[in-house]
């Protein structure tokens, strides 16, 4: 089985974090890798990471960073597959990651997530997975109506809740 996620993150640190990705893309059953790689202190690795990607069957990339938040910026210059940068927070709630994921010069898109939202980088793989697999797409569409019995369920709960005054 041959991986067609990467996720990618610049220090173990980030693992608890983008555990909630690669928990998404296993319940999914979309083959992934994870790798740690800094842009500051693994430049060359990075790089060359970046360049052989395609050509390993990966279809997206994504690269959680904290502070300075280089990483995905670095991995979307070097490859034309698509990258999602996941700003972790660190010592300014993770404004200061996600100003440096989303200002980007013009050519080097990388799309970005919220702030520790591992879980929608890992969604939105799926997303543009399955665009180009059925398979992944009926399972994506399985997930999103699945999103909506929660609530409903969610709403049943509470209409079970109790209180003198409660109308509902």
């Amino acid at each position: 089985m041959s991986p067609k996620v990467s996720i990618i993150m610049g220090s173990t640190s980030d693992l608890p974090v983008m555990e909630k990705a690669m928990a998404f893309l296993n319940e999914q059953q979309i083959p992934f890798e994870v790798n740690a790689l800094s842009a500051h202190r693994t430049p060359d690795a990075v790089e060359a990471f970046a360049r052989g990607a395609e050509e390993r069957g990966i279809r997206v990339i994504i690269a959680a960073a904290g502070m300075a938040a280089a990483l995905p910026g670095v991995i979307a210059a070097s490859t034309s597959l698509p990258v999602i940068g996941v700003p972790i927070k660190g010592m300014l709630d993770g404004l200061d990651a996600m100003l440096s994921i989303i200002q980007m010069p013009p050519g080097i898109p990388v799309a970005t997530v919220g702030v520790n939202a591992s879980m929608n980088a890992a969604i939105l793989a799926m997303q543009i997975l399955a665009l180009s697999d059925p398979e992944t797409a009926v399972r994506l569409k399985q997930y999103k109506a699945s999103l909506g019995k929660k609530i409903e369920k969610a709403n049943a709960d509470l209409a079970e809740i109790k209180y003198d005054f409660k109308t509902n």
